[in-house]
């Protein structure tokens, strides 16, 4: 089993980009998944998660702007990003889990065990 970004590449500031996480060898309504980011120099920050029921978690730097969603059909989860700034420049990787999730710890890098390979986004002023 393993998960799998796409849809990274370069955007001018203030556009859009769709990243996309798809779920190999398990259904993604199976599990939670969440999206990370990682700037060089910067540690690894959790942006947003969505869990079994479909409860969604989002870190206030990019609450309003970001938007996770799944495709059950596609088993593969989604991240809208809008209004895009070039400090959200970074490699960004979706991770998942098929235990026991814990929501009050959505940030945890601990509780996903599939993590793909990461999708860079560069936003350019």
């Amino acid at each position: 089993a393993r998960v799998k970004e796409s849809g990274g590449g370069l955007v001018q500031s203030g556009g859009p980009l769709r990243l996309a996480c798809e779920a190999y060898g398990f259904r993604a309504e199976y599990s939670a998944i969440a999206w990370f980011r990682q700037a060089p120099g910067k540690e690894r920050e959790a942006l947003a998660s969505i869990d079994r029921p479909g409860t969604r978690y989002y870190a206030g730097s990019v609450q309003g702007r970001f938007t996770i969603t799944r495709d059950n059909a596609a088993s593969t989860d989604y991240l809208q990003m809008n209004s895009l700034e070039p400090d959200d420049t970074a490699n960004y990787y979706c991770a998942a889990t098929l235990l026991q999730f814990h929501g009050d710890r959505w940030t945890d890098q601990e509780q996903y065990y599939y993590w793909g390979q990461g999708t860079q986004v560069t936003v350019s002023s």
